[in-house]
């Protein structure tokens, strides 16, 4: 018999028929995306040693916090949380629970797909500048525009199951431009007089700006904001209850992550060294064709992360708007509410296409409390692991670098933002 959710998942579609491999290029879609190219340009602010040290010590934070969501979906009998907001509930109590984990989550998506419509735009506009070098250059405003307006159509399928096939694609796509991006750099070899002394700036500036390389690693992973709404579109029984698959499904989304990271990361920051730009592929020129191929990618992959990171908001949004003031869930209502949200999204996204900062912004705001210790926080809420065991000093060591990281990183970012805005000229 299939376990119930405590509440009706979706009312708009089929909901429970994934397989595990869906879970995989979900999650794949999730993580890996804007940030992977940004992270040569963390490296020249940490530098060789510290650099590689922290995002590897992240890859195994987050793997551990993704274990620890897995487990938690299921963690009462009969019952499945099918959202981050369903397991803060229960976590830290029916009133508590949304505020502490709502906004966390809305960050984290609302943050995403913004820096996903200025990273859609900007590799347009590069591929558009390599493939027709005769057309006359457009405004990046306006490749914003075109990404977004794409969404006003891609937002009204309804639910994770339909948006299967473009995750697929957008996975596939992170993979590849992922791998063009470091074979392209080692390729080309090392720039002329290339540096790998931390970046000139002055001591302040250094300070804010490696609090921002921070947060564009946390950002670089994810996908645990959606961990749990994925995790609810596969089929659970007792015999083979949905964490099987789902952990399965992580792991292989862990390791495609690796080889897209660790690569990116190393051979980007070796080939450009402190020169490197805040998107590696911006600072690629040839061969032409490979860097306007790896740009389409990247712009196909944030087509799919951006309805990833939507899907549960529409959601959201939908529930709420039928539950409080009685509106029919239907077409007129998804028409209304998710062009709405779109809306929004690319008017922040226009508006402020700092992209490092951010990412620096949302890494630290948002993913590094659902990312990093806000998953430990529960467990240790609901699992009560032994105090002074391995797992107690796992989930206080992962909070206590989580919060370091948000309180760094967030700082870094909007003070980043606010410099870089100072000397912007808005919507041009």
């Amino acid at each position: 018999m299939e376990v119930q959710s405590d509440q009706k998942w979706m009312d708009n579609g089929p909901s429970r028929n994934a397989k595990w491999w869906y879970s995989t290029f979900h999650t794949v879609t999730a993580m890996i995306g804007a940030g992977v190219l940004s992270l040569p340009n963390a490296m020249a602010y940490l530098g060789w040693g510290p650099g590689i040290s922290v995002l590897f010590i992240s890859w195994c934070l987050t793997l551990n916090t993704m274990w620890q969501l897995i487990q938690l979906h299921e963690c009462v009998p009969g019952t499945r949380f099918d959202r981050y907001l369903d397991l803060g509930r229960h976590a830290f109590g029916p009133k508590l629970g949304p505020w502490i984990v709502l906004p966390q989550q809305l960050v984290v998506q609302v943050g995403c797909d913004v820096v996903y419509m200025v990273t859609g735009g900007q590799c347009l506009k590069k591929f558009m500048e390599i493939a027709c070098t005769d057309c006359r250059q457009i405004k990046q405003s306006y490749w914003i525009l075109v990404f977004g307006a794409i969404h006003f159509f891609l937002s009204q399928l309804p639910n994770f199951n339909s948006v299967a096939v473009v995750s697929l694609a957008a996975a596939v796509m992170s993979l590849s431009y992922s791998t063009i991006a470091w074979l392209a750099c080692l390729t080309r070899g090392r720039i002329d007089n290339v540096s790998y002394a931390y970046k000139r700036t002055n001591s302040t500036e250094f300070m804010f700006r490696i609090f921002n390389a921070l947060g564009q690693i946390s950002f670089a992973f994810a996908g645990h904001a959606v961990a749990l709404e994925i995790q609810a579109t596969i089929p659970s029984t007792p015999e083979k209850p949905s964490r099987i698959p789902m952990w399965h499904g992580a792991i292989g989304a862990y390791f495609v992550n690796a080889i897209c990271y660790f690569p990116v990361a190393v051979i980007g920051y070796w080939a450009f060294g402190q020169a490197v730009d805040d998107n590696v592929l911006m600072a690629l020129e040839r061969p032409a064709w490979l860097i306007a191929a790896a740009n389409l990618m990247v712009f196909v992959h944030v087509v799919g992360s951006y309805q990833i990171y939507a899907m549960p908001i529409f959601d959201l949004v939908e529930r709420t708007v039928t539950t409080r003031w009685n509106i029919p869930s239907g077409l007129p209502l998804r028409l209304v509410a998710r062009s709405a949200y779109v809306a929004l999204t690319l008017f922040f996204g226009v508006t402020f296409p700092f992209f490092g900062d951010l990412l620096g912004f949302f890494g630290g705001f948002g993913f590094a409390p659902t990312a990093y210790f806000l998953p430990c926080i529960m467990w240790l809420r609901i699992k009560k692991p032994r105090r002074f065991s391995i797992n107690w000093f796992v989930n206080w060591a992962s909070i206590c670098i989580g919060v370091c990281i948000m309180l760094a990183s967030t700082i870094g970012g909007l003070r980043n933002i606010v410099a870089d805005a100072s000397s912007y000229s808005f919507y041009t």
